[in-house]
């Protein structure tokens, strides 16, 4: 999904492995899985690709009107995750998502799907498949989108911001994952998933799917909870560009914790009419060197104003922000770089020429009571060679992004029993 708002995914990658080396999954482990880039060793040897990225204008979210929305796109700043669905396993490469909530994969048989390079989940395949029924406590977990399919199954319809649809059936089914501290096979057991036989949008032939990673009760960091006892990850993901054979790395349960030295903490924001889905947090403002500049300049900051999504790359922010730091960025770097001015393929971003990344200014994001630094690799980015961009963007829409860029080389936690954010500064090539 390509063009304004850049999905909230990352890739989630399950293996196929032998029997032998199969580790259930107990409310006192917890396991962690590779998360790689979208341009990543995934795409197959010899294949171009197209490294260029602009920071997108960002668009407003909007309700389809058919089922449950949530406002993303894709770019090529997405992560990539595997996994194994089914008995036989089958490899799904699903776009991670944490501005949504369903888990799902394309299935056969699927006259109305985009096309796909690997081969498609096939429930009538599977001795673990279970099509759920209609008026079932599980069809109703979806909060939208839901109706009886002629059979009496639970049909869904789930819709996300750019248009992009996914159609078809609830289902049970059995998922895998291989652990990447020990390559053990871990078997979570079934989850509920959307068996999706017509989907649409602007997904390419290597996406089979979306992991929804959001704070609903089909995401599927809510359904491991009840394996783990908490409803908790982290993610540790390796800056833009780093080399393709390096990953990240997304934890869950006991292996999700983030602690030691470092570590600040905010509180996730809920409350009566915002989406449980996203996760919502205060920041009060950014500061560049030790000048700071205020989220709003009224000084009057409005609780859950930001959310942090680690499937989009940029990060968007009230345009009067953006501007500032702009400004303040051009200040304190004039008697030392010049910005680019005669390139329009770099649009009104703020760039630079340099043959490796800036070594300042050093940013940091005032989040309520957490101070997070942020060095240039993850606020600068390399659209091309020789050129280094500012990897924020101004939004006057009122939704605003803390994305995956700033996001990276930071050990990030995610709670949704104690209701808080942690980061830890970590470099996540070495984890």
């Amino acid at each position: 999904m390509a063009n304004t708002l850049s999905f909230h995914l990352c890739f989630f990658i399950v293996f196929m492995f032998s029997c032998e080396s199969l580790v259930e999954a107990s409310n006192n482990a917890g396991f962690s899985v590779q998360l790689l880039r979208h341009n990543s060793r995934f795409h197959k040897s010899g294949e171009v690709y197209n490294s260029f990225y602009q920071v997108p204008q960002k668009s407003s979210s909007s309700q389809n009107g058919n089922g449950a929305t949530t406002g993303v796109t894709s770019n090529n700043g997405d992560c990539l995750m595997k996994l194994t669905l089914g008995t036989p396993p089958v490899d799904i490469y699903g776009l991670v998502d944490t501005g949504s909530d369903l888990v799902w994969a394309q299935c056969k048989p699927c006259s109305g799907c985009y096309e796909q390079k690997n081969p498609m989940f096939d429930p009538l395949k599977s001795k673990t498949y279970r099509n759920i029924q209609c008026y079932s406590e599980q069809c109703n977990s979806l909060p939208e989108g839901i109706s009886c399919s002629s059979h009496n199954l639970c049909a869904y319809t789930y819709g996300y911001g750019d248009d992009s649809v996914t159609k078809g059936l609830l289902a049970r089914e059995k998922v895998t994952f291989i652990s990447s501290s020990n390559g053990e096979a871990v078997v979570v057991g079934d989850i509920i998933f959307g068996c999706g036989h017509n989907n649409r949008g602007n997904f390419n032939e290597n996406d089979m799917g979306i992991i929804g990673m959001g704070g609903g009760p089909l995401s599927l960091v809510s359904q491991l909870g009840t394996h783990y006892g908490s409803r908790r990850f982290s993610q540790c993901l390796v800056p833009f560009h780093t080399d393709p054979d390096i990953s990240g790395t997304i934890s869950f349960g006991a292996e999700s914790e983030v602690s030691g030295e470092g570590v600040v903490t905010t509180p996730l924001v809920s409350g009566e009419g915002q989406s449980q889905t996203y996760y919502l947090v205060t920041l009060n403002g950014i500061s560049v060197g030790n000048k700071f500049v205020p989220f709003d300049s009224s000084q009057e900051v409005s609780t859950g104003n930001i959310m942090i999504d680690s499937g989009t790359p940029a990060t968007y922010i009230p345009q009067e922000l953006y501007d500032g730091l702009v400004e303040e960025l051009k200040a304190q770097m004039k008697h030392t770089r010049t910005p680019i001015e005669d390139d329009p393929s770099l649009g009104t971003q703020l760039c630079y020429r340099s043959d490796q990344n800036l070594e300042e200014p050093i940013l940091t994001a005032h989040f309520e009571g957490a101070d997070v630094e942020l060095k240039p690799a993850q606020t600068f980015i390399p659209p091309k060679d020789g050129v280094f961009c500012f990897a924020m963007a101004g939004a006057t829409d009122g939704q605003y992004i803390f994305g995956n860029f700033a996001q990276s080389n930071i050990l990030i936690g995610f709670d949704l029993d104690t209701k808080t954010v942690s980061f830890k500064p970590t470099d996540c090539t070495k984890q």
